[in-house]
């Protein structure tokens, strides 16, 4: 990934302009692109998608999906829908400019095999007094009991849900979705450095009943330099990465 101008990510394959979005591209977004999986998705969801970059790493990664994104902050949603129409996937890319409440109002009956999200996640936290940040940031604890009663309506019999969170909040989620009758199948434990603690978790959420696999993610092998790991997911996409 590389900065053309102030507001512009070049990737390897699609750029990405922020002007006007509350919150940039981040870690914690370019990770669940590249981590988030399902098995031959046709059809994928990113809630929330800001400046669309997750959905944009998804459609590379995916090249048989058409990928619907949610967006429901006015700029987010306009500079999302541009970098959708001028990427390589425009085809098979949708923008929503909505609530994913609002979407499941109009599509009732739509299904995806793999729902993504970075949601807000500070929760009874101090409120940022930008009001753009604030709805990029923060949610409640309602937010996430209809985000998992959408799951559950809209995520296809074999489909996975992908959320990164904060450790108290993916807890608390987790017992959200066991009291919904869901399942987790997967949580990849997030570290900055192999002896750090871990600071986000991405969980997967399924209808099929399994053991839930676990593993760590580490960004940095030392101060400013990347892991391998991370080099090896994130390589097909950064362009300091060859």
């Amino acid at each position: 990934m590389s900065s053309t101008r102030n507001s512009i990510f070049r990737f390897k394959q699609f750029e990405v302009d922020q002007t006007g979005c509350a919150m940039k591209i981040n870690t914690d977004g370019t990770v669940l692109g590249a981590l988030s999986d399902a098995i031959n998705p046709g059809t994928i969801l990113d809630i929330g998608t800001g400046t669309g970059v997750v959905a944009l790493m998804l459609a590379q990664r995916f090249p048989n999906a058409t990928v619907h994104a949610v967006e429901i902050e006015e700029k987010a949603a306009e500079r999302s829908s541009i970098n959708f129409r001028n990427s390589p996937f425009s085809n098979r890319m949708h923008l929503h400019a909505c609530s994913f409440q609002q979407l499941s109002i109009d599509f009732p009956h739509e299904k995806f095999d793999l729902i993504v999200s970075n949601p807000p996640f500070f929760i009874d936290a101090l409120k940022n007094p930008d009001e753009k940040k604030q709805t990029a940031r923060h949610a409640d604890l309602n937010f996430f009991r209809e985000l998992v009663d959408f799951i559950i309506d809209h995520i296809s019999p074999i489909g996975v849900a992908s959320l990164i969170l904060p450790n108290e909040t993916a807890l608390m989620v987790k017992r959200l979705i066991a009291l919904k009758g869901l399942f987790i199948s997967s949580v990849i434990n997030v570290r900055s450095f192999a002896d750090s603690q871990v600071h986000r978790q991405i969980i997967s959420i399924s209808q099929i009943e399994k053991t839930a696999s676990e593993k760590d993610f580490v960004i940095y092998s030392k101060q400013k330099e990347y892991s391998e790991q991370f080099v090896n997911n994130l390589k097909q996409f950064f362009t300091i990465f060859q």
